[in-house]
């Protein structure tokens, strides 16, 4: 059978396709619109669908709207309570428009019957997107998250593609939007810039986890509790782009222990619930990678997985699955992130002539690329389909040399970035041990952090974060065979099994996508190489004279 899967109704609306149980295409609307997160979540925006992304993944399987069984709508209007979303006079606005969403989607899918569309719970969509996606036929699952209809958490037990709910906390408690409370305190974009909270958490000590530990807590029944904070108590509001101090470092690194501490008590007493040896992971909050380390070491699981697309973008994913395993079609699980877009040789060639530029087409990329590296360029990488998700990984990446220290800030300016975020580091999955510890093995999807072992930590200096960190991606040789080669040829010129990979794209831009992205940002930026499939281009062959 056909699903689609829609998220509209907060930010990263996105689409995705399962066919006969099988992940056949994933994609976020910003990719296409090139607006990054495709949307604010307010409530007038509620009515913007991922259109591009939808006709995309339809155009992917040689399929028309009316060819569907149904469509997933992540969200489900009728258990919206008035009395526990978060005080906003236009939060009926947004039920209004998730109401009218199979009308809408009618429109912005000729021939699609408005009653083929199906409401699906937001985090019953999440915790599919996890669980049901996940390598195992039976685990505990965690969803944490700014906020659905009535709730911000849901904490379940998937066994042979059934999920029992067992608990769930009701607004206006949330891990989630304390801290994007936080992250708008600190002068960033709240539901966009959390991570950058996340990275500063390191520079600080946890001075305020008393006060903090007495205002976020577990209630022992599956829920916690997040009482009003007053953020200026403890460090001044900041504007955009305004200096932090010692004092906001220290909150974040209060409120992010406090975090941690709050998620273990939630894993364990669901693990106590359940008894599963795995624990599957999905909503925004688990995209905090940090805590995502400390749950599996301190945890109670043997392994955590947690779902790539991990934000609202994988409730589209969730919400396909969801439908597909309730008409009873086996589900295959979760193939990787490369789940987008993608283009043949000939047709990349045609993009490089029409942009008039000269290429060449190395009789070995991997050497080649492997020598500008370890020459200490920055090269632009396409190849393949593109990432499901946030994070970049080898397919649409920007990168660099890691023995060289000066490439954080030079990574940061090439992007615009915030000089105290780390950059992070790729590295052979056989290898990864020998250089890293803690974290989980392999880790190809970049969503937890792992000890940098101190002999290396001189050796590959631009992808260790202050605290002795990096938030690394495994290659298997397998999987991504060029990726591999390329990071053995890296090696056997440098000794350093790992190279720098960070997204590619700049400050306030979606991740490239297309071959017209990846030549507007290499013609923008101050990056040597584009290597676009197999077709490798000089900065200085194109800017000569």
């Amino acid at each position: 059978m056909r699903f689609l899967g829609i998220n509209a109704i907060f930010h990263d609306p996105s689409a995705a396709l399962v066919v006969d149980g099988e992940i056949v295409a994933a994609a976020e609307e910003e990719r296409f619109s090139r607006r990054k997160h495709g949307k604010r979540p307010v409530p007038f925006s509620a009515w913007e669908l991922p259109e591009l992304a939808a006709a995309w993944c339809l155009e992917q399987a040689g399929l028309r709207p009316e060819d569907l069984d149904a469509v997933a709508y992540s969200y489900d209007p009728e258990l919206v309570r008035a009395e526990d979303v978060p005080a906003d006079r236009w939060e009926e606005l947004r039920t209004t428009y998730a109401r009218r969403a199979p009308n809408f989607l009618a429109t912005a899918l000729p021939g699609l019957d408005p009653a083929q569309v199906r409401f699906v719970p937001h985090h019953i969509a999440h915790a599919a997107s996890a669980g049901l996606a996940a390598p195992y036929r039976e685990s505990a699952v965690l969803v944490c998250d700014g906020r659905g209809e009535a709730v911000s958490h849901l904490a379940g037990h998937y066994r042979d593609g059934e999920l029992t709910v067992l608990a769930s906390q009701g607004l206006p408690h949330s891990l989630g939007l304390m801290y994007e409370d936080l992250t708008q305190h600190l002068g960033f974009l709240r539901s966009s810039d959390e991570y950058k909270v996340m990275a500063m958490a390191s520079y600080g000590e946890p001075r305020f986890l008393k006060e903090m530990r007495e205002l976020i807590y577990p209630t022992g029944d599956g829920g916690f509790r997040v009482e009003p904070i007053d953020w200026s108590a403890y460090a001044k509001a900041l504007g955009k782009g305004e200096r932090w101090t010692a004092d906001h470092a220290d909150l974040t690194a209060s409120v992010q222990t406090r975090l941690e501490e709050v998620l273990l008590e939630l894993a364990r007493w669901l693990h106590g619930r359940t008894g599963a040896r795995f624990l599957t992971m999905a909503g925004g909050v688990a995209l905090n990678c940090v805590a995502n380390t400390r749950l599996l070491a301190e945890g109670p699981f043997e392994d955590v997985w947690v779902q790539p697309a991990a934000g609202d973008s994988g409730t589209a994913l969730g919400g396909a699955l969801h439908l597909a395993q309730a008409h009873g079609d086996p589900i295959t699980s979760m193939p990787g992130a490369d789940l987008g877009r993608q283009w043949s040789d000939e047709e990349l060639a045609a993009w490089l002539d029409v942009a008039r530029v000269p290429y060449e087409r190395p009789a070995d990329l991997a050497a080649t690329v492997a020598e500008e590296l370890a020459a200490d360029r920055i090269v632009a990488w396409f190849q393949g389909r593109s990432e499901y998700g946030p994070r970049a990984l080898g397919r649409r990446s920007l990168l660099a040399h890691p023995g060289k220290p000066g490439n954080t800030e030079r990574l940061n300016d090439v992007k615009g970035r915030e000089q105290f975020r780390p950059i992070a580091p790729m590295v052979l999955a056989e290898r990864a041990s020998q250089i890293f510890g803690r974290g989980p093995m392999p880790s190809p999807y970049m969503l937890f952090v792992h000890d940098v072992r101190p002999e290396w930590r001189d050796r590959i200096p631009a992808v260790v974060h202050v605290d002795g960190t990096a938030r690394i991606q495994t290659v298997e040789s397998g999987r991504d065979p060029l990726l591999a080669r390329l990071l053995a040829e890296f090696e056997a010129r440098t000794g350093l099994p790992v190279v720098v990979n960070t997204s590619l794209n700049t400050a306030g831009r979606p991740m490239v996508d297309d071959p017209r992205d990846a030549l507007e940002c290499f013609g923008s930026s101050p990056v040597d190489v584009l290597v676009l499939g197999p077709y490798v281009v000089r900065r200085g062959a194109v800017f000569a004279g």
